[in-house]
């Protein structure tokens, strides 16, 4: 597995990124064992920014899992990076037996307000993963995203919920006790748009499509896949997004607790345009982290255009809710 840390020294004009790898049984066309580099990433330019994911363990001691968050959060911020993200459910385990006991009104409970001092404190773009959200008589599996001043500027309901059954593997069925989103979120930062999902929905090409369509150039995805799907499809899928659509794609997970009743299988990894993976890590807590430039969509669209090569008489995707909004 790949372990990866980072540290940057901060200057009037630029920035110098250092990033120490060290490699554990990770494959050689990812990265050589204590392989080191450093380059020099100018932080005047608008286009490119360095992205962290905190992989996270989450017990069912919810202060626990809240001051463990704003932790990896001032440490995310003082190596240098920009826009932070959480990992799906960061406050409470993955189960719908806690969904209702962790469950928050919004803009009230203490995670929000976390996570709020937290992006002000820190002067960073924070997408605070995701938590249960009570609204009404309803549950939802909500993601918060905060701006530099500690606004909140975008709220994603999870669109597509987890309900699957692999016969002898996993059964799971969120809409037990959840009810799904139907608004597609994709919020701007001084560098770009960005399109967000939560787990499951990943799955759905169209979606991440529509963020394109939008004009999103990165997509991040604070997910909790497990021991069967994650081997299986959690790289593949980020992979396969970010080829779709050239952009850059991260999926942030919790760290994998054996004293969970659901496992999740870690590994956040972040990929580029061009479908390599980039940063990634193991199934333990971390922190990994990514330089985003998106001044390489320009070029790789370029190269292989196929936006300008889609067959709009054939076939399209219909953004349903901006069109129901212009109305």
């Amino acid at each position: 597995m790949l372990a990866l840390c980072c540290s940057f020294r901060r200057s009037s004009s630029s920035r110098v990124v250092s990033l120490f790898v060290g490699s554990f049984n990770s494959p050689a066309h990812l990265l050589n064992k204590h392989k080191q580099f450093s380059r020099t990433f100018m932080a005047s330019s608008s286009t490119k920014f360095v992205f962290a994911g905190c992989q996270l363990l989450v017990g069912e001691n919810k202060e626990e899992n809240l001051s463990n968050a704003r932790k990896a959060i001032d440490e995310a911020s003082q190596k240098g990076a920009h826009i932070v993200s959480l990992p799906e459910c960061f406050n409470c385990p993955y189960s719908n037996a806690s969904f209702p006991v962790y469950a928050e009104s919004i803009p009230d409970g203490p995670s929000t307000k976390m996570l709020s001092l937290a992006a002000s404190s820190n002067k960073v773009y924070l997408i605070g993963g995701s938590f249960p959200e009570k609204d009404g008589d309803k549950l939802y599996n909500t993601s918060l995203v905060f701006d530099p001043e500690g606004n909140l500027i975008a709220k994603h309901r999870k669109i597509h919920l987890f309900d699957i059954d692999v016969p002898g593997k996993i059964r799971f069925k969120e809409s037990e006790t959840l009810s799904p989103g139907s608004t597609p979120t994709v919020f701007e930062t001084k560098f770009g748009k960005i399109g967000l999902g939560i787990c499951y929905d990943i799955r759905f090409a169209e979606l991440a499509l529509l963020y394109s369509q939008r004009g999103a150039k990165f997509l991040v995805y604070p997910g909790a896949f497990n021991m069967t799907t994650g081997p299986a499809h959690w790289e593949l899928l980020q992979r396969s997004r970010a080829l779709d659509n050239q952009l850059y794609v991260a999926a942030v997970s919790p760290a994998r607790n054996p004293s969970s009743s659901y496992t999740a299988w870690g590994h956040s990894t972040v990929v580029n345009p061009w479908g390599e993976v980039i940063s990634t890590t193991g199934h333990e807590p971390g922190i990994i982290y990514a330089e985003i430039d998106f001044s390489k969509l320009d070029e790789i669209r370029a190269n292989i255009p196929i936006t300008l090569q889609k067959r709009d008489d054939i076939y399209k995707v219909v953004d349903i809710v901006a069109e129901k909004q212009q109305k």
